[in-house]
């Protein structure tokens, strides 16, 4: 396997749609996926898994049951498997994910809009 460095601007000006992760890098089982976020994201949970949220660049919610927690670029969030949570942007943010090869990014939910079986690589 050749090492190579990773541009993180690079990755993200590859793609424009939003809710929608791609696979950045692989490491021990855990996927570093880049996302774009606008919107509002469905309430969902992941059993099995922990989730960190980066944001690389912009804002966003983390809306949690009994709190809304603001995240600012260099800010980053861990939710605890078994958490429900939902992420809300109201203008663009661009967001590495840190999870386990196994996170649906929906967790506990099929939506038709957002569930993502099948991740791209980039």
């Amino acid at each position: 396997m050749e090492i190579e460095k990773v541009n993180i601007r690079e990755k993200l000006e590859s793609f424009i749609d939003y809710w929608n992760p791609r696979i950045a890098g692989k490491l021990n089982g855990q996927l570093i996926k880049m996302v774009k976020f606008k919107g509002e994201f469905i309430w969902h949970k992941h059993e099995k898994e922990d989730e960190m949220f980066l944001v690389i660049d912009g804002e966003f919610n983390m809306e949690l049951k009994d709190k809304t927690i603001l995240l600012s670029k260099g800010d980053f969030i861990i939710i605890p498997k078994g958490t429900e949570h939902r992420p809300v942007a109201l203008h663009e943010v661009h967001v590495m994910l840190f999870e386990p090869e196994t996170t649906l990014n929906t967790g506990d939910i099929t939506d038709s809009n957002y569930t993502r079986h099948k991740l791209n690589e980039i």
